[in-house]
């Protein structure tokens, strides 16, 4: 059974019209679209229901703490770290037969 549906007609910016115009299904894409943002609204207000705020300066510090983390990472240590996370799928997926040395 089909949840229904309404139609609407919206008037967006020419860049969001341009992307929607290359969507596939720009109807499933506004809806994840708006259905992401209620989760991040929904996740603000418990949020701010536990006493903790968010304000663009926690953002902006958060985003800088964690560019700064990021940039410690090189490629190398990135890979090897995808490459033990695959191993280690791999040997969940067959039973645990080879073992991967601690990092």
């Amino acid at each position: 059974m089909t949840a229904p549906v309404r139609k609407l007609s919206i008037s967006v910016p020419a860049d969001v019209a341009e992307q929607l115009e290359r969507e596939p299904n720009a109807s499933a894409y506004i809806t994840q679209a708006v259905r992401d943002r209620m989760r991040l609204d929904a996740l603000d207000a418990e949020l701010a229901h536990a006493g903790i705020q968010i304000t663009e300066r926690g953002v902006a510090e958060a985003r800088a703490r964690r560019a700064a983390v990021e940039a410690e990472w090189t490629s190398e240590r990135r890979q090897g770290l995808r490459d033990r996370v695959r191993q280690h799928v791999q040997d969940e997926a067959g039973g645990g037969l080879q073992q991967q040395p601690a990092a």
